[in-house]
This record gives structure tokens, C-alpha cells and sequence, in this order.
């Protein structure tokens, strides 16, 4: 079993930060466990400066103080490391491994929105967005292109004022499409909405604009692997900046 033919096993999840995402994972996780092995894949951002990630998603999560749960749980966070998206493409053969290693369900859980979590779409077969009563940072991910893209759409924070106005909001910006994805409204606090999600995940069908747009990162993922695996990486990087090597010829280095 890969990430090829995992169909509907692969979810990732993603949204602007504060918006729950670590909450609402754990919520699921509570759901689907123990009857279902479940393998958590947290990316974290990389600094620029120190090459370092907090990689801390882990204390976040309750479910894994439940012995009964925990023992169906895997969870590895992942720095983003030179990366050009905010997924690195170690994650597709590391989900990979994992459903070899017979896990019902991989969950990858992302930096956050904005262009670049479209490569969430190389590697998962179902693409979930969770938002909340800040709309602006849906605005955000309506630039981006996020909410066409979602299978899902998740408007945490249910217990919060104002959530019910992005529902409808996002309902009216999405009536256009002729496939808008499924928004269900959820509060990972007060539990409220929870089953409904995990029960839509469980069934989630796949749209088509999210099938051709995964086609198109895996295409782009590939090629970035090329470029990152190559040994002499670091040191065309080097090159580049104390050098002053050209990008074109760097490339063409690389490629070779």
C-alpha cells in the first residue's frame, strides 16, 4: 500500500495558525481510536536563521495520556528543513513507509495557510481546511486558493461569536463552484460537531479540482527532490551566494 493507491486514507489538514488545528486533530484522534490505527505527521516550520524547529505539536494532544488509545497512535513531527513549500517531500516516503506498516489512516498536520500548502496535494488524497471566527484568514486562503482546493472545510471554534457568520459566508463564496466541498462547523473544546466530522472523513469523497491539483504538486514535488536529494546541494547553494554562481548554470549542476 503508498500514497498512490491509499485512496481516502490520507488526510491532511490545514489552516491559519490559532485557528485549533492541534485540538481538533486530538478530538479525532479520541474518535477513532482504538479502532483505528492512526499515524500523525506534524510539519513544523525551520528557522532561516538557527536551522532549528520547536517540533513541540506533540503536548498539545490529550488523547496520548490514553493507554488504550496511545498504543494506536504514531506521531512524528517534521521540520520543513529546505523544503521550498511547507511540506518537505521526506513526508511522502515517510507516509508511505507508514501504510506499509499497516495504519488505517495518516493524518498530516501543516504549518499553516497560504500558497504553499498546496503541496499538501502531492502527497494527500483528501485535503481538509479548518477556519474560524477570524475571517480574515479565510480571505487569506480564498487568495491562495486553499478553500477550492479543500475536500472539507472545518469552521472550529463553534463556541466562539462570529463562527456561524463564516459558515455563511464561506457557503455564499463557494456557491459558484459546481462541486463546493462540505463546510461542517465544530468546536474541539466543547466537543460539538466532532462525530459529524469524524464521520464525513471517514466517507469524504474527493472532488475533481483536488484531483488534478495533486496530479500538478506531485509533478512539482518530484522535481524539487531532484534538486534537494542531489549531494552537491549545499555546496551549489554556497556557490550561489559567495560565488556569485548563476541560478541558470546552478541548475543545470544540479540536474545532471
Amino acid at each position: 500500500m503508498t500514497v498512490d493507491d491509499a485512496d481516502g486514507r490520507i488526510f491532511a489538514i490545514t489552516g491559519p495558525p490559532g485557528v485549533g488545528k492541534s485540538c481538533l486533530i486530538d478530538a479525532i484522534l479520541h474518535k477513532l481510536t482504538p479502532e483505528f490505527s492512526v499515524a500523525v505527521i506534524a510539519v513544523d516550520p525551520t528557522s532561516p536563521l538557527s536551522g532549528g524547529a520547536l517540533l513541540g505539536d506533540r503536548i498539545r494532544l490529550t488523547v496520548l495520556d490514553d493507554k488504550e488509545k496511545s498504543d494506536s497512535i504514531y506521531f512524528r513531527s517534521v521540520a520543513t528543513r529546505s523544503s521550498s513549500g511547507s511540506v518537505p517531500s521526506v513526508v511522502k516516503s515517510l507516509t508511505n513507509y507508514l501504510l506499509l506498516q499497516s495504519f488505517d489512516i495518516v493524518i498530516i498536520e501543516t504549518v499553516g495557510a497560504g500558497q504553499s500548502e498546496m503541496r499538501c496535494a502531492a502527497i494527500a488524497n483528501r485535503f481538509v481546511i479548518v477556519e474560524g471566527p477570524a475571517r480574515g484568514d479565510g480571505i487569506q486562503a480564498e487568495k491562495a486558493g486553499l478553500l477550492e482546493l479543500a475536500d472539507l472545510i472545518v469552521v472550529n471554534k463553534s463556541d466562539i461569536e462570529g463562527s456561524q457568520k463564516v459558515v455563511n459566508d464561506l457557503k455564499v463564496s463557494l456557491s459558484i463552484n459546481q462541486d463546493p466541498p462540505q463546510i461542517i462547523s465544530t468546536s474541539a473544546t466543547t466537543g460539538e460537531g466532532i462525530d459529524n466530522l469524524v464521520e464525513s472523513l471517514l466517507n469524504l469523497e474527493e472532488r475533481e479540482s483536488s484531483k488534478r491539483a495533486r496530479y500538478r504538486q506531485q509533478l512539482m514535488m518530484a522535481h524539487e527532490s531532484v534538486l534537494v536529494n542531489n549531494p552537491n546541494f549545499e555546496t551549489i547553494i554556497d556557490r550561489i551566494s559567495q560565488e556569485g554562481l548563476g541560478i541558470e548554470e546552478a541548475l543545470r549542476e544540479l540536474i545532471e
